[in-house]
């Protein structure tokens, strides 16, 4: 359902490693369910998961080289690649020899010495995927995985969403209409992981007798709906520097990802540039605002209040300081997020107009 393209897997040791890139979180998940799918059916699997900066490197290579003594096949998944920028970390990923068996004592000739251009040497049960919401990470781990195994997973083009969200009403019997979709689009996550899961829930409350209009749409969202980065930019437009906070700390705690905050934030105010460009040019055509993507009464409500708070020069501020907000916590693996947050908040709410 919704469109997904399927990726063709192959399953043997010259292809035992990928890297899965981009924001387009929801496509990369079912890419790696399928790698996951063909290493269960071929009998059990052991998965281990492990973020970079969170674990090191050399922990990480030493559990990956030991063979297991149990499982059939054994999947290790590296998140957050992109904090892999030690040159030590990146070689001692990237380059080494398999261990060498006993009963092979003569020496290695030039052709049987390893070669540089895999991904550490790994046990005949091990595969490996390298994971990360950037578009690139390390050359020197990056240029050593197979062009095949490469794949950037780029948001959907509004197009590619406008037909997700339709094609997931109607394959679950709902009818929707143009202007239900664009709510939909408006008000939850550009991933199809966050639109499979809101579009879920709205089946659970809406009649299948009567078409999803804006308002319906809306209604129900609003009523579902958990904290997101686009209720903390509702907090922001409003003004409500405590509420704010309250928000930020819900996402960490609900294990957000603040570079996906920061990338939501930055979108919404790149969208409260577009709104006040055309309110300081005196547009009143709500097709113009519709094309920006504000167009429920909920976005309404949002970007004229953040419009009173903020001109111009303030949103093209804020989407600086998001960006600079975004690569200081990339950056500093061992500062406290929610600190960096609330810094990043207070500045935000002191650039409003009183």
């Amino acid at each position: 359902m919704g469109g997904l393209p399927t990726l063709s897997v192959p399953m043997n040791k010259k292809n035992d490693c990928w890297l899965f890139l981009g924001p387009e979180i929801g496509e990369k998940q079912t890419a790696i369910d399928e790698i996951r799918k063909k290493l269960s059916d071929s009998g059990g699997l052991e998965e281990t998961i492990y973020y970079a900066g969170d674990t090191a490197v050399s922990t990480m290579v030493s559990h990956i080289r030991n063979a297991s003594l149990f499982a059939v096949s054994r999947l290790f998944l590296i998140k957050c690649a992109e904090g892999i920028r030690n040159e030590q970390d990146i070689k001692l990923l990237s380059f080494y020899d398999k261990p060498k068996k006993e009963k092979d004592s003569k020496p290695q000739s030039s052709r049987d010495k390893p070669k540089k251009g895999c991904l550490v040497s790994l046990p005949d049960d091990t595969f490996v995927i390298l994971i990360s919401e950037e578009t690139s990470i390390a050359k020197g781990i990056e240029n050593v995985i197979p062009q095949a195994n490469k794949r950037i997973f780029w948001e959907l083009t509004d197009n590619r969403k406008a037909a997700w969200v339709k094609d997931f009403f109607t394959g679950e019997g709902f009818r929707i209409s143009a202007e239900g979709v664009e709510t939909i689009l408006e008000l939850v996550a550009n991933n199809t992981i966050a639109l499979k899961e809101e579009c879920s829930r709205l089946t659970l409350f809406l009649d299948k007798t009567r078409e999803i209009n804006g308002e319906e749409a809306e209604k129900w969202l609003s009523h579902t709906r958990e904290e997101s980065a686009f209720t903390l930019f509702t907090r922001i437009a409003a003004g409500d520097f405590s509420r704010s906070l309250e928000s930020a700390r819900m996402l960490l705690a609900a294990k957000e990802a603040p570079p996906a905050i920061f990338a939501a934030l930055a979108s919404c105010f790149r969208k409260l540039d577009s709104y006040l460009s055309l309110k300081e040019s005196g547009v009143s055509d709500d097709w113009e605002y519709r094309k920006i993507g504000v167009s429920s009464p909920g976005a309404k409500r949002d970007y004229a209040a953040a419009a009173r708070r903020y001109d111009s020069t303030g949103a093209e501020t804020c989407l600086a300081l998001t960006a600079e907000y975004d690569m200081r916590l990339r950056a500093s693996s061992s500062f406290p997020e929610q600190i960096l947050l609330d810094e990043y908040l207070f500045k935000i709410h002191s650039l409003a107009r009183s």
